[in-house]
């Protein structure tokens, strides 16, 4: 490890908080057979976490981020997805962005938990494919993998916020009725991010296809509806 990722793990260590350490395992499904398995946690707040992050990004070499993602310990994983996010925020070459994607892709085995997805995935990938092809995000859908298929399904934030919801909604549809409820609720979040902006592009999708949706990802999607009319999907009168 080297010298600044000693001085990162340092700086986690006196944020730690032993009460979120016991939590977090808990909270993550690090139990065994949790979708979280193995997982170790420092017990450091994600406001800390970016406050750390931010005032590392600029220095720490691309070897170093490595290190951090690939640390078994949660909060390490996710300063350095922080920062790499921060780096890809302030690179303006397209080189030195197309890196930072590579890296990113190269480190997916260790995005492994849902906050790390989150966290990450559209602002790098989300945002470097947002005029390009997306077969990348149809080829993460296609995986076997949860983590990959919800890096797929969250990175159209990105897209979504930005008015364009053709790909969101076709991997919406591809996904929707994925087992794990992880899924289901990737899958209603982005429905109701496209509803927020564009109502009438979100009805469309679930007029066709809520009477298949997971009841998760129904209830995600239409979160903010008006009462009446959350009923009448819930009850099935639409």
């Amino acid at each position: 490890m080297s010298q600044l990722t000693e001085q990162i793990e340092l700086a986690l260590r006196e944020k730690s908080i032993p009460e979120k350490a016991a939590f977090f395992p808990k909270f993550f499904k690090a139990f065994p057979g949790g979708y979280g398995e193995g997982d170790l946690f420092l017990g450091v707040k994600v406001p800390d976490q970016r406050k750390i992050a931010k005032q590392f990004f600029k220095e720490i070499s691309l070897k170093e981020l490595s290190e951090l993602v690939q640390n078994p310990y949660h909060e390490m994983r996710l300063t350095g997805l922080l920062a790499l996010v921060y780096r890809y925020e302030k690179t303006k070459t397209e080189p030195g962005k197309k890196e930072l994607v590579d890296f990113y892709l190269a480190h997916l085995d260790y995005v492994n938990n849902w906050d790390l997805v989150d966290t990450s995935c559209h602002h790098i990938l989300g945002a470097y494919y947002l005029k390009r092809e997306k077969n990348l995000f149809y080829d993460l859908a296609n995986s076997d993998q949860l983590w990959r298929q919800r890096v797929a399904m969250i990175s159209s934030y990105h897209w979504i916020k930005r008015g364009d919801f053709k790909d969101a909604l076709a991997l919406a549809e591809q996904l929707k009725n994925h087992p794990h409820d992880l899924m289901h609720k990737a899958v209603g979040w982005m429905l109701r991010e496209i509803g927020n902006q564009d109502f009438d592009v979100e009805m469309g999708f679930l007029k066709k296809h809520y009477q298949s949706l997971p009841r998760t990802a129904l209830r995600y999607a239409i979160e903010k509806f008006p009462e009446e009319l959350r009923q009448d999907f819930l009850k099935g009168r639409i």
